[in-house]
């Protein structure tokens, strides 16, 4: 999650520099070709352009939208997982009464949870077919360090939870949902040996059985794709809209009273082509909320604060530092 007040205007160009190159160049030679040869029906109409024009900004409305109702989907669960987590760490405190071992059990119930959170999220984190994974994505993830391996997993076992356990999760190929599933069956352990009573056990389960649908939610999101349809519909119609703008402002530009001004076709083909490159650019990196880039949902700066707030809550001091933006950046992760 990008944390500042906004992008800088020469971010944005950095940004999209490639592209922004290919259409100067491009426009370059096709308003050079009209002006040297003087090509009469070299220009096109401009209303067939700016038609497509208008069905592009439509469609561009409509995908960003999407786009952005998936983002904010994406944060209203780990706001759920929050609030819910708080809740649980409460519960572990105060529901569980075993004088011999009351605090190592708090504790366990509390680190399990936090081995969800964080495996939760390196399962969120990998990467799909349809998330980017291009050369300068996967620089980002290694610079944001949000690229996530097998060796991630088991560093979060072997730091939660107890070794047994830790291979037995690590046989199973969701693993986050087996570690709701394991606290789920350690809980009824605790009640049938009356360490939790069977209202505060009930209460303690409905908790596990909304985590288990706050993880379903996100998981639907991180496994289904913006229909794949309409983003290729879109790719489709931009590509047609850049080879089209450049003729179109030739007719424009034509109508001037020298020749020369049919060159002012070529900055206004690239500030009006940009215009839409950017916006389709913003949607398309908004429309996956977990692939690890800065325009994220920071689940992992997230995760860490809900591990801080609730191993507080058993009075623990040995903490790990909270997530900051990634040095030299304004990106949170």
């Amino acid at each position: 999650m990008y944390q500042a007040y906004r992008f800088s205007f020469r971010a944005s160009l950095w940004w999209t520099r490639h592209t922004l190159a290919v259409v100067t160049a491009y426009s370059t030679a096709v308003c050079s070709l009209a002006y040297f040869t003087g090509w009469k029906w070299f220009a096109l109409p401009w209303q067939p352009v700016g038609l497509l024009g208008v069905a592009l900004a439509f469609y561009l409305g409509f995908k960003n939208n999407s786009a952005y109702s998936r983002l904010w989907e994406a944060r209203k669960i780990w706001g759920g997982i929050v609030n819910a987590s708080r809740s649980f760490a409460v519960m572990a405190r105060d529901f569980v009464h075993s004088e011999e071992r009351g605090q190592q059990l708090r504790r366990e119930l509390v680190h399990r949870h936090v081995a969800w959170l964080h495996m939760l999220t390196v399962e969120l984190r990998k990467v799909a077919p349809w998330e980017h994974q291009g050369k300068l994505s996967t620089g980002d993830r290694q610079r944001f360090g949000t690229a996530v391996t097998e060796a991630d997993a088991k560093a979060i076992l072997r730091q939660y939870v107890a070794a047994d356990e830790g291979e037995y999760v690590l046989t199973k190929g969701n693993r986050s949902s087996h570690l709701l599933s394991v606290q789920s069956r350690r809980m009824m352990e605790l009640r049938n040996a009356g360490i939790i009573d069977h209202f505060r056990h009930l209460a303690m389960q409905a908790l596990i059985t909304e985590f288990y649908t706050l993880q379903g939610k996100a998981e639907r999101i991180k496994k289904f794709p913006l229909p794949r349809q309409w983003a290729s519909a879109n790719a489709y119609c931009i590509f047609i809209f850049l080879v089209l703008l450049p003729f179109g402002m030739i007719d424009v530009f034509s109508r001037g009273s020298g020749a020369e001004s049919v060159y002012l076709a070529m900055p206004a083909s690239v500030v009006c082509f940009w215009v839409f490159w950017l916006m389709d650019r913003v949607g398309e990196y908004s429309e996956n909320p977990f692939e690890g880039l800065a325009n994220d949902v920071p689940i992992r700066n997230m995760a860490r604060g809900i591990e801080i707030d609730i191993r507080q809550m058993l009075d623990e001091t040995e903490l790990p530092p909270p997530i900051g933006p990634v040095e030299g950046t304004d990106v949170l992760v």
